[in-house]
């Protein structure tokens, strides 16, 4: 039996293979390939795969690949999600709505596939505005309404205060989430992909029953990542605000959004590393990650792990060893 470690992520072998969580399905990407697998209405599976151009030159250097995976991760993963909602209602009898002016225009002046372009490409930008704005700009704004009640507190208080802030608002985003029934399956589905993950990486035969004894937390999730990008954030806010005593709220605002790719470059670099090594310090560093999982992965059912692992199956490269960590 497969030993499972609730934190740890001590496997023979550490895959640069991962997904992201669909409705009713997951998208999986390796070295070459991205998979979308979504189970429809009538229980069969929906799937389409796709070849990945290679990033080279620029996009390869250290602290700026991270920037380029993560938009890029933004941008498919609302693809994949709109086409997985699109697959998951095929041939359900639903209330159509009325095309609102924008789609009646892009219809009328663009081919489809570029209005779905267009739409895909503004679902992404409004997706990354909406979480800056929650997660970064809304405790700096807070705080800055406490400085107006509160002149003369100390810049190293408002920065701790809207540290708490962010990780306050970021865990009650997450439980919320996480109590929706929509958002379980997803979240189910998220579960399956870890184990999936895991079982891959433990050198096991890719079943369902060698997958369902496998842990779902796993250290090099999404769900790991954005903490730690809010928790760097919050390190940058004391070592840069306060020593240049920048008090002006829209000034601190301005400059969370100028370090913002600055932020998730060195986040991917961190996540990067303590995610590939299994000694004491990286287990304690990606800990907080991994218990936010709590609310973002539970436990799948069988035909949620068969989708996760037709999807990893369509991505692992020919080559052994080509999606090595």
């Amino acid at each position: 039996m497969a030993k499972q470690e609730k934190s740890g992520c001590a496997t023979p072998y550490k895959t640069t293979c991962g997904g992201q969580a669909l409705i009713e399905g997951i998208m999986m990407q390796g070295p070459g390939k991205r998979a979308v697998v979504v189970r429809k209405p009538d229980g069969e599976l929906d799937v389409t795969t796709e070849d990945i151009r290679p990033r080279g030159g620029f996009a390869r250097l250290p602290l700026v690949r991270g920037v380029f995976v993560f938009v890029s991760a933004m941008v498919y993963g609302v693809k994949a999600l709109m086409y997985s909602a699109q697959v998951s209602e095929e041939g359900l009898e639903t209330e159509q709505e009325e095309p609102g002016r924008l789609e009646k225009w892009l219809d009328a002046h663009l081919p489809a596939e570029k209005a779905a372009s267009i739409l895909i490409t503004a679902a992404a930008v409004l997706g990354m505005a909406f979480s800056v704005a929650l997660f970064i700009l809304l405790p700096t704004a807070v705080t800055g309404l406490v400085r107006l009640a509160w002149p003369q507190m100390p810049l190293w208080v408002q920065a701790v205060v809207e540290g708490v802030l962010k990780v306050a608002i970021f865990m009650a985003y997450l439980w919320l989430c996480s109590r929706t029934k929509e958002m379980r399956r997803v979240f189910s589905y998220h579960g399956a992909e870890h184990k999936t993950i895991y079982c891959y990486e433990n050198g096991l035969e890719l079943t369902v029953e060698n997958v369902k004894r496998q842990p779902r937390h796993h250290p090099r999730c999404g769900t790991s990542f954005l903490f730690v990008v809010i928790v760097v954030s919050i390190f940058l806010s004391i070592v840069i605000f306060t020593p240049l005593e920048i008090r002006n709220t829209l000034l601190r605002m301005a400059l969370h959004l100028v370090l913002l790719p600055i932020i998730v470059g060195v986040t991917y670099e961190f996540n990067r590393y303590v995610g590939g090594h299994d000694n004491a310090l990286c287990r304690a560093l990606r800990a907080p990650g991994m218990w936010m999982q709590n609310f973002t992965t539970f436990e799948p059912d069988e035909g949620m792990i068969e989708v996760a692992i037709t999807a990893l199956k369509l991505v692992l490269p020919e080559k052994k060893g080509a999606d090595a960590w």
